[in-house]
Protein backbone atom coordinates (compact mmCIF):
# COMPACT_ATOMS: atom_id res chain seq x y z
CA UNK A 1 0.00 0.00 0.00
CA UNK A 2 1.22 3.48 -0.84
CA UNK A 3 0.84 6.29 1.71
CA UNK A 4 1.37 10.04 1.41
CA UNK A 5 2.66 11.72 4.57
CA UNK A 6 2.49 15.51 4.54
CA UNK A 7 4.69 17.49 6.92
CA UNK A 8 7.41 14.87 6.40
CA UNK A 9 10.17 17.14 7.73
CA UNK A 10 8.13 18.02 10.81
CA UNK A 11 8.37 16.61 14.31
CA UNK A 12 5.57 14.05 14.09
CA UNK A 13 5.99 13.37 10.37
CA UNK A 14 9.66 12.48 10.83
CA UNK A 15 8.89 9.97 13.57
CA UNK A 16 5.97 8.44 11.67
CA UNK A 17 8.12 7.88 8.59
CA UNK A 18 10.81 6.22 10.71
CA UNK A 19 8.15 3.86 12.06
CA UNK A 20 6.40 3.05 8.77
CA UNK A 21 9.57 2.44 6.72
CA UNK A 22 9.91 -0.80 8.68
CA UNK A 23 6.53 -1.98 7.39
CA UNK A 24 5.14 -2.93 3.98
CA UNK A 25 4.09 0.62 3.09
CA UNK A 26 5.56 2.54 0.19
CA UNK A 27 5.91 6.09 1.46
CA UNK A 28 6.01 9.48 -0.22
CA UNK A 29 6.71 12.42 2.08
CA UNK A 30 6.14 16.08 1.23
CA UNK A 31 7.00 19.28 3.08
CA UNK A 32 7.40 22.93 2.08
CA UNK A 33 10.31 23.46 4.53
CA UNK A 34 9.02 26.86 5.66
CA UNK A 35 11.03 28.97 8.08
CA UNK A 36 8.56 29.09 11.01
CA UNK A 37 11.41 27.51 12.95
CA UNK A 38 14.97 26.36 12.18
CA UNK A 39 15.00 24.93 8.64
CA UNK A 40 18.31 23.26 9.48
CA UNK A 41 16.53 21.03 12.00
CA UNK A 42 13.97 20.04 9.36
CA UNK A 43 16.73 19.19 6.89
CA UNK A 44 18.50 17.17 9.59
CA UNK A 45 15.34 15.14 10.09
CA UNK A 46 15.15 14.47 6.35
CA UNK A 47 18.81 13.49 6.23
CA UNK A 48 18.25 11.10 9.14
CA UNK A 49 15.69 9.41 6.88
CA UNK A 50 18.21 9.18 4.05
CA UNK A 51 17.13 12.21 2.00
CA UNK A 52 20.26 14.01 0.68
CA UNK A 53 20.21 17.53 2.14
CA UNK A 54 22.17 19.12 -0.70
CA UNK A 55 19.52 18.11 -3.24
CA UNK A 56 16.35 18.96 -1.33
CA UNK A 57 15.56 22.05 -3.42
CA UNK A 58 15.19 19.90 -6.54
CA UNK A 59 11.61 19.73 -7.83
CA UNK A 60 11.76 16.02 -8.56
CA UNK A 61 11.31 13.28 -5.96
CA UNK A 62 14.39 12.36 -3.92
CA UNK A 63 14.85 8.69 -3.12
CA UNK A 64 15.94 7.86 0.41
CA UNK A 65 19.48 6.53 0.62
CA UNK A 66 18.50 4.48 3.69
CA UNK A 67 15.08 3.08 2.81
CA UNK A 68 14.01 1.80 -0.60
CA UNK A 69 10.34 2.36 0.26
CA UNK A 70 10.60 6.10 0.98
CA UNK A 71 11.01 9.16 -1.21
CA UNK A 72 10.56 12.88 -0.59
CA UNK A 73 9.19 15.78 -2.63
CA UNK A 74 9.47 19.43 -1.62
CA UNK A 75 5.92 20.69 -2.11
CA UNK A 76 3.47 23.10 -0.51
CA UNK A 77 -0.14 22.03 0.09
CA UNK A 78 -1.34 25.29 -1.44
CA UNK A 79 0.33 24.36 -4.76
CA UNK A 80 -2.84 22.95 -6.31
CA UNK A 81 -1.37 22.04 -9.68
CA UNK A 82 1.68 20.11 -8.51
CA UNK A 83 -0.19 18.49 -5.64
CA UNK A 84 -2.84 17.19 -8.06
CA UNK A 85 -0.12 15.89 -10.38
CA UNK A 86 1.55 14.09 -7.49
CA UNK A 87 -1.70 12.36 -6.50
CA UNK A 88 -2.41 11.37 -10.09
CA UNK A 89 1.10 10.01 -10.62
CA UNK A 90 1.55 8.13 -7.34
CA UNK A 91 -1.93 6.59 -6.93
CA UNK A 92 -1.93 6.76 -3.13
CA UNK A 93 -3.99 4.35 -1.07
CA UNK A 94 -3.73 6.31 2.19
CA UNK A 95 -2.98 9.88 3.21
CA UNK A 96 -1.73 11.09 6.60
CA UNK A 97 -1.97 14.87 6.70
CA UNK A 98 0.37 16.26 9.35
CA UNK A 99 1.34 19.45 7.51
CA UNK A 100 0.05 22.58 9.19
CA UNK A 101 1.09 25.96 10.45
CA UNK A 102 1.62 25.17 14.12
CA UNK A 103 1.68 27.32 17.23
CA UNK A 104 -1.20 28.79 19.22
CA UNK A 105 0.47 32.10 20.12
CA UNK A 106 1.92 32.62 16.63
CA UNK A 107 -1.63 32.53 15.23
CA UNK A 108 -2.54 35.63 17.23
CA UNK A 109 -0.14 37.77 15.17
CA UNK A 110 -0.08 35.87 11.86
CA UNK A 111 -3.67 34.83 11.09
CA UNK A 112 -3.46 34.66 7.29
CA UNK A 113 -0.71 32.03 7.39
CA UNK A 114 -3.06 29.70 9.27
CA UNK A 115 -5.91 30.04 6.82
CA UNK A 116 -3.61 29.42 3.83
CA UNK A 117 -1.87 26.40 5.30
CA UNK A 118 -4.44 24.82 7.58
CA UNK A 119 -7.66 25.55 5.71
CA UNK A 120 -6.80 26.08 2.03
CA UNK A 121 -4.07 23.44 2.17
CA UNK A 122 -6.41 20.94 3.81
CA UNK A 123 -9.09 21.65 1.21
CA UNK A 124 -6.57 20.70 -1.48
CA UNK A 125 -5.90 17.42 0.34
CA UNK A 126 -9.63 16.70 0.53
CA UNK A 127 -10.18 17.48 -3.14
CA UNK A 128 -7.34 15.18 -4.18
CA UNK A 129 -8.65 12.47 -1.87
CA UNK A 130 -12.03 12.81 -3.59
CA UNK A 131 -10.58 12.74 -7.09
CA UNK A 132 -8.29 9.77 -6.43
CA UNK A 133 -10.43 7.33 -4.42
CA UNK A 134 -8.28 7.44 -1.27
CA UNK A 135 -9.04 4.48 1.01
CA UNK A 136 -8.44 6.41 4.26
CA UNK A 137 -7.49 9.99 5.10
CA UNK A 138 -6.00 10.44 8.57
CA UNK A 139 -5.32 14.02 9.64
CA UNK A 140 -3.89 15.89 12.60
CA UNK A 141 -6.30 17.87 14.69
CA UNK A 142 -5.39 19.23 18.12
CA UNK A 143 -6.42 19.26 21.77
CA UNK A 144 -6.66 23.03 21.34
CA UNK A 145 -10.09 22.58 19.70
CA UNK A 146 -11.55 22.12 23.21
CA UNK A 147 -11.07 25.84 23.78
CA UNK A 148 -13.19 27.07 26.68
CA UNK A 149 -14.45 23.59 27.62
CA UNK A 150 -14.02 22.91 31.34
CA UNK A 151 -15.43 19.37 31.58
CA UNK A 152 -12.54 16.96 32.21
CA UNK A 153 -11.29 14.80 30.74
CA UNK A 154 -11.86 16.27 27.28
CA UNK A 155 -14.06 13.93 25.25
CA UNK A 156 -14.69 13.71 21.51
CA UNK A 157 -18.35 13.31 22.46
CA UNK A 158 -18.43 16.91 23.71
CA UNK A 159 -19.11 19.90 21.50
CA UNK A 160 -16.09 22.10 20.74
CA UNK A 161 -17.69 25.28 19.53
CA UNK A 162 -15.68 27.84 21.52
CA UNK A 163 -12.07 27.93 20.26
CA UNK A 164 -9.85 30.69 21.66
CA UNK A 165 -7.16 30.93 18.98
CA UNK A 166 -7.22 30.94 15.21
CA UNK A 167 -5.00 27.86 15.26
CA UNK A 168 -7.63 25.90 17.19
CA UNK A 169 -10.39 27.31 14.97
CA UNK A 170 -8.50 26.12 11.88
CA UNK A 171 -8.24 22.62 13.36
CA UNK A 172 -11.94 22.59 14.17
CA UNK A 173 -12.54 23.70 10.57
CA UNK A 174 -10.52 20.70 9.37
CA UNK A 175 -12.82 18.35 11.29
CA UNK A 176 -15.91 19.98 9.82
CA UNK A 177 -14.48 19.89 6.30
CA UNK A 178 -13.49 16.24 6.68
CA UNK A 179 -17.01 15.31 7.79
CA UNK A 180 -18.49 17.09 4.80
CA UNK A 181 -16.30 15.11 2.38
CA UNK A 182 -16.97 11.85 4.23
CA UNK A 183 -20.70 12.52 3.96
CA UNK A 184 -20.78 13.75 0.36
CA UNK A 185 -18.11 11.62 -1.28
CA UNK A 186 -17.86 8.54 0.99
CA UNK A 187 -14.21 9.26 1.86
CA UNK A 188 -13.22 7.55 5.13
CA UNK A 189 -11.62 10.19 7.36
CA UNK A 190 -10.20 10.05 10.88
CA UNK A 191 -9.12 13.12 12.83
CA UNK A 192 -6.58 12.81 15.66
CA UNK A 193 -6.58 15.33 18.47
CA UNK A 194 -3.00 15.28 19.74
CA UNK A 195 -2.26 16.34 23.33
CA UNK A 196 1.01 18.23 24.10
CA UNK A 197 3.42 16.08 22.10
CA UNK A 198 7.06 16.03 23.24
CA UNK A 199 10.22 14.01 22.62
CA UNK A 200 13.44 13.82 20.56
CA UNK A 201 13.61 15.94 17.38
CA UNK A 202 10.87 18.21 18.77
CA UNK A 203 10.05 21.74 17.66
CA UNK A 204 12.19 24.60 19.07
CA UNK A 205 9.08 26.70 19.71
CA UNK A 206 7.64 24.14 22.13
CA UNK A 207 7.93 24.63 25.89
CA UNK A 208 10.00 21.54 26.70
CA UNK A 209 12.55 22.52 24.05
CA UNK A 210 12.75 26.17 25.15
CA UNK A 211 12.98 25.23 28.84
CA UNK A 212 15.88 22.85 28.21
CA UNK A 213 17.77 25.37 26.09
CA UNK A 214 17.34 28.17 28.63
CA UNK A 215 18.31 26.08 31.65
CA UNK A 216 21.46 24.86 29.91
CA UNK A 217 22.34 28.45 28.98
CA UNK A 218 21.72 29.75 32.53
CA UNK A 219 18.83 31.84 31.28
CA UNK A 220 15.48 32.22 33.08
CA UNK A 221 12.41 30.44 31.76
CA UNK A 222 9.00 32.06 31.32
CA UNK A 223 6.25 30.16 33.14
CA UNK A 224 2.75 31.30 32.25
CA UNK A 225 -0.32 31.52 34.49
CA UNK A 226 2.16 31.73 37.37
CA UNK A 227 2.81 28.01 36.98
CA UNK A 228 -0.84 27.02 37.48
CA UNK A 229 -1.02 25.06 34.23
CA UNK A 230 -1.61 21.37 33.64
CA UNK A 231 -1.09 19.46 30.42
CA UNK A 232 -1.67 15.93 29.16
CA UNK A 233 1.91 15.47 27.93
CA UNK A 234 2.18 12.70 25.33
CA UNK A 235 5.45 11.14 24.21
CA UNK A 236 6.12 11.10 20.47
CA UNK A 237 6.46 7.30 20.19
CA UNK A 238 2.99 6.91 21.69
CA UNK A 239 1.63 9.39 19.15
CA UNK A 240 3.05 7.64 16.07
CA UNK A 241 2.03 4.20 17.34
CA UNK A 242 -1.49 5.59 17.61
CA UNK A 243 -1.35 6.97 14.08
CA UNK A 244 -0.17 3.63 12.68
CA UNK A 245 -3.00 1.77 14.42
CA UNK A 246 -5.60 4.30 13.26
CA UNK A 247 -4.34 4.20 9.68
CA UNK A 248 -5.23 0.51 9.45
CA UNK A 249 -8.59 1.03 11.20
CA UNK A 250 -10.84 2.51 8.53
CA UNK A 251 -14.05 3.95 10.02
CA UNK A 252 -17.23 2.19 8.93
CA UNK A 253 -19.73 4.75 10.17
CA UNK A 254 -21.81 4.69 13.33
CA UNK A 255 -25.18 3.07 12.63
CA UNK A 256 -26.47 4.23 16.02
CA UNK A 257 -25.72 7.89 15.28
CA UNK A 258 -28.80 10.05 15.79
CA UNK A 259 -29.24 13.56 14.45
CA UNK A 260 -31.52 14.45 17.38
CA UNK A 261 -28.75 13.69 19.88
CA UNK A 262 -25.67 13.88 17.67
CA UNK A 263 -22.33 12.43 18.77
CA UNK A 264 -19.73 15.00 17.58
CA UNK A 265 -16.99 12.36 17.44
CA UNK A 266 -18.64 10.05 14.93
CA UNK A 267 -21.26 9.99 12.16
CA UNK A 268 -23.32 7.73 9.95
CA UNK A 269 -20.66 8.63 7.39
CA UNK A 270 -17.20 7.03 7.52
CA UNK A 271 -15.92 9.69 9.91
CA UNK A 272 -14.27 9.41 13.32
CA UNK A 273 -12.37 11.50 15.85
CA UNK A 274 -9.94 10.23 18.48
CA UNK A 275 -8.00 11.87 21.27
CA UNK A 276 -4.41 10.66 21.56
CA UNK A 277 -3.12 11.59 24.99
CA UNK A 278 -1.82 10.02 28.18
CA UNK A 279 -5.18 10.36 29.96
CA UNK A 280 -3.41 12.20 32.78
CA UNK A 281 -2.89 15.83 33.66
CA UNK A 282 0.61 16.83 34.81
CA UNK A 283 1.38 20.23 36.29
CA UNK A 284 3.74 22.40 34.30
CA UNK A 285 5.92 22.80 37.40
CA UNK A 286 6.26 19.00 37.69
CA UNK A 287 7.19 18.84 34.02
CA UNK A 288 9.89 21.47 34.62
CA UNK A 289 11.11 19.49 37.63
CA UNK A 290 11.60 16.44 35.39
CA UNK A 291 13.79 18.55 33.09
CA UNK A 292 15.74 19.94 36.06
CA UNK A 293 16.27 16.43 37.44
CA UNK A 294 17.60 15.10 34.15
CA UNK A 295 19.90 18.11 33.66
CA UNK A 296 20.85 18.17 37.33
CA UNK A 297 20.34 21.91 37.17
CA UNK A 298 17.70 24.24 38.62
CA UNK A 299 15.70 26.66 36.51
CA UNK A 300 15.26 30.33 37.29
CA UNK A 301 11.54 30.92 36.73
CA UNK A 302 9.83 34.13 35.67
CA UNK A 303 6.16 33.74 36.58
CA UNK A 304 3.85 35.47 34.10
CA UNK A 305 0.08 35.75 33.59
CA UNK A 306 -1.89 33.56 31.20
CA UNK A 307 -1.20 34.27 27.53
CA UNK A 308 -3.98 34.86 24.96
CA UNK A 309 -5.06 31.57 23.36
CA UNK A 310 -3.84 29.39 26.26
CA UNK A 311 -5.98 27.19 28.49
CA UNK A 312 -5.13 26.28 32.09
CA UNK A 313 -5.68 22.51 31.86
CA UNK A 314 -5.90 19.66 29.33
CA UNK A 315 -6.63 15.97 29.76
CA UNK A 316 -7.67 13.42 27.15
CA UNK A 317 -10.55 10.96 27.41
CA UNK A 318 -9.21 8.02 25.38
CA UNK A 319 -12.04 5.51 25.96
CA UNK A 320 -12.74 5.24 22.21
CA UNK A 321 -9.05 4.67 21.47
CA UNK A 322 -8.97 1.83 23.97
CA UNK A 323 -12.29 0.32 22.88
CA UNK A 324 -11.72 0.49 19.10
CA UNK A 325 -7.95 -0.08 18.90
CA UNK A 326 -7.04 -1.62 22.25
CA UNK A 327 -4.42 1.11 22.57
CA UNK A 328 -3.38 3.45 25.37
CA UNK A 329 -0.30 5.72 25.49
CA UNK A 330 1.86 4.78 28.46
CA UNK A 331 5.23 6.55 28.42
CA UNK A 332 6.12 8.27 31.70
CA UNK A 333 7.24 11.88 31.89
CA UNK A 334 10.63 10.98 33.39
CA UNK A 335 11.39 8.48 30.63
CA UNK A 336 10.19 10.76 27.83
CA UNK A 337 12.03 13.83 29.10
CA UNK A 338 15.15 11.72 29.55
CA UNK A 339 15.03 10.57 25.94
CA UNK A 340 14.47 14.14 24.71
CA UNK A 341 17.37 15.60 26.69
CA UNK A 342 19.70 12.78 25.62
CA UNK A 343 18.86 13.64 22.01
CA UNK A 344 19.20 17.40 22.63
CA UNK A 345 22.67 17.08 24.16
CA UNK A 346 23.81 14.83 21.34
CA UNK A 347 22.28 16.90 18.50
CA UNK A 348 23.70 20.20 19.76
CA UNK A 349 26.95 18.53 20.89
CA UNK A 350 26.70 19.64 24.50
CA UNK A 351 28.86 17.71 26.94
Amino acid sequence: MKVLITGAAGFIGFHLINKLVNSDYRIVGIDNLNDYYDVGLKISRLEKCGIPGDKINCKSALQSQCFNNYKFVKLDLTDRKNLAELFEEEKFDYVVNLAAQAGVRYSIDNPYVYIESNVVGFLNILENARNNSIKHLVYASSSSVYGLNEKFPFSTKDNVDHPISLYSASKKANELMAHTYSHLYKIPTTGLRFFSVYGPWGRPDMAFFKFTKSILNDQPIEVYNHGNMKRDFTYIDDIVTGIEKVLKHIPKGNNEWNGKTPDPGSSKAQYKLYNIGNNSSVSLLSFIEAIEKKLNKKAEKILLPMQPGDVPNTMADIDDLIEDLNYKPKTSIDFGIGKFIDWYLDYYKIS
